[in-house]
This record gives C-alpha cells, structure tokens and sequence, in this order.
C-alpha cells in the first residue's frame, strides 16, 4: 500500500467513533527501516487552543485497516 492511499483514509477511534484525523506522515525505525508511527493531522473538531494539529500514533495501536478508514485504540 502507499502512503498516497493510506492518506485518504479517516482515522478514527475505536472507543468512541470519533475520527481523528488524516495520515500527513510516517516515521520510520533507523535500525530496521519498519513503520513505528503515523503522523496524524488533527480533524478541526478535535484541535483547541491548548493542543498541536498533529498527533503521532503507534502502528500498535491501528486495530482495523478498511477501504475507507483506518480504526486505532488510543489509549493501547
């Protein structure tokens, strides 16, 4: 899959239906050159005065990866 295609997708949180946002980028492992994490664009409804527009998720924590969206436990 590329990162174009896995950019579309909505991140949304398994716990309580609410989407996230959208895949800006990945990091990458140094050592073994494996996906560790996403970088996530935070969705306007999430964003507040308090909080970056960009939060990183682990690849441990995506639960499902459908057509259309991507489902992550946040809190594992």
């Amino acid at each position: 899959m590329k990162l174009s295609e896995l950019q579309r997708k909505d991140i949304v949180d398994i716990r309580n239906g609410k989407k996230i946002g959208k895949i800006i980028d990945v990091i990458f492992d140094p050592n073994n050159g494996y996906m560790i994490k996403f970088v996530i664009e935070r969705s306007s409804i999430i964003k507040n005065i308090f909080s970056s527009d960009e939060v990183c998720i682990r690849f441990t924590q995506i639960k499902k990866m459908g057509e259309d969206v991507i489902l992550i436990d946040i809190n594992s």
